[in-house]
């Protein structure tokens, strides 16, 4: 009987063993949701990679998962209902898999969200350690809530060296805004400006540029203020990784047009590897909602800043974001920002209509009815069209260098999608003829 328990005991020992090998190294499923900016998607891939590295075998099913990883969004209303949308989906589909939601709708709803039976909960902090938060879970089996104040923390490092399906390397080199702006909640889910040491993003860069990515794009909530309170900046880090020779094109993200300062001019004017396209929020063509927003610059000064990028670059792509039916905006606020985005000749307007987030200085004001807003975002909607179209039809008969995406398809420099004649090597460079533009679809052919 002695020996019947002993080697009873070893048995089942052996099968407990075998359990934590098997949940530890390789036969656990994840699959990582994401929702909104370039930075959660970033994140994103850096939880990917973590996972896929501690064994995990990363899946787009969530079904069939074991972990559940939701990165969230709550820049408006539609972000956060998406947010717990997929949460409440993820949890229907898979009653038993590992929950853990983190990112922006988190921070802004910790309280509200315990209720969705989710057994990890945390914000914009501790994402790269979510491997352990789920170690800790499995052995405990305790639901874990962990949130910090992030107006008092530094920058969290993540390094990330390849991305799934991707032939253009992002990097995510600054968190957190001090802006404030009156619309945005942003400052508040993101915390202070912090930045990634430029050792550290240099090296990072550096790698997925030894792994492939002839195209890096430089990412953050607040891009361009990149080394502040350092003894570097954003131009100090492009010159640095400009000396990689495997890298072809740098792109950055967004970048406010207050810091389209003297140094990044002249660093545009002799680079070639920045891109022909920036991203340049102007949020409303009206001095008065400017002032109201709390923007840090008038439409004179957004305008002679876009004419001496133009001046350095002729052909460059400058697109941007608008707000439409900020509290208070009139009919003339309206019709003036129409005429400043006609002006200024934007390729694209990316609209949003104002969303109210509770804890602005927007939330206060007297609101503009919602179908008032919807018939504003129309018109703008429909002028960005005709502009896109204007813009790409410049470049009929021209030729351009596309860096090859999926077989058919590819960016030039400028940002512009192409559409190839024939298939072409993926993450290769092909030269192109555009040949026509069908409104804002671009094709070429290859030469």
């Amino acid at each position: 009987m002695t020996s019947f328990l002993f080697y009873n005991n070893i048995y089942f020992s052996y099968l407990w063993l075998f359990g934590i090998i098997i949940y530890g190294s390789g036969f656990m499923k994840a699959c990582v949701l994401t929702l909104g900016c370039k930075v959660n998607a970033y994140e994103s891939e850096l939880i990917k990679e973590s996972l896929k590295n501690n064994g995990y075998e990363i899946i787009n099913d969530e079904a069939n998962a074991d972990v559940i990883v939701i990165n969230t969004c709550t820049v408006t209303n539609q972000a956060d209902s998406k947010s717990r949308k997929m949460i409440r989906h993820a949890r229907r589909e898979n009653a038993s898999a590992i929950l853990v939601v983190c990112g922006c709708s988190a921070e802004n709803h910790k309280d509200s969200l315990l209720d969705l039976d989710i057994d990890i909960l945390i914000g914009n902090k501790d994402k790269s350690k979510i491997v352990n938060l789920i170690e800790m879970f499995k052995e405990s089996g305790k639901k874990l809530t962990k949130f910090y104040d992030l107006r008092n923390v530094d920058f969290e490092d993540m390094q990330i060296n390849n991305f799934a399906n991707k032939t253009r390397g992002f990097v995510k080199i600054q968190d957190g805004c001090n802006n404030f702006c009156a619309y945005c909640i942003i400052p508040f889910m993101r915390g202070n400006i912090r930045s990634k040491d430029i050792d550290v993003a240099e090296s990072e860069i550096n790698c997925l540029a030894n792994n492939g990515y002839k195209e890096i794009v430089l990412t953050g909530i607040h891009t361009g203020s990149y080394g502040v309170g350092k003894d570097y900046d954003l131009v100090d880090l492009i010159r640095r990784i400009t000396q990689n020779d495997n890298i072809k094109r740098i792109r950055i993200s967004s970048i406010e047009v207050t810091e389209l300062n003297d140094k990044f001019m002249e660093e545009l004017r002799i680079n070639e590897k920045i891109s022909d396209h920036m991203h340049i929020p102007l949020q409303s063509g009206s001095n008065e909602i400017l002032k109201k927003m709390n923007r840090k610059y008038n439409i004179d000064e957004f305008k002679s800043i876009i004419n001496k990028l133009r001046k350095i670059r002729p052909n460059i792509n400058i697109t941007t974001d608008l707000i439409v039916g900020f509290p208070e905006e009139s009919d003339a606020n309206h019709l003036e920002t129409l005429r400043n985005l006609s002006d200024v000749g934007f390729s694209k307007i990316h609209t949003f209509p104002y969303s109210m987030r509770n804890g602005t200085k927007a939330s206060t004001m007297k609101q503009v009815n919602d179908s008032i807003k919807s018939q504003r975002v129309h018109e703008i909607l429909k002028l960005s069209d005709e502009l896109e179209n204007t813009y790409y039809k410049k470049f009929i008969g021209k030729k351009l260098s596309v860096l090859v995406e999926d077989g058919n398809t590819g960016f030039t420099s400028n940002y512009i999608k192409v559409k190839l004649n024939k298939k072409c090597e993926n993450n290769t460079f092909v030269e192109c003829i555009i040949t026509n533009v069908d409104g804002i679809s671009v094709n070429g052919e290859v030469l």
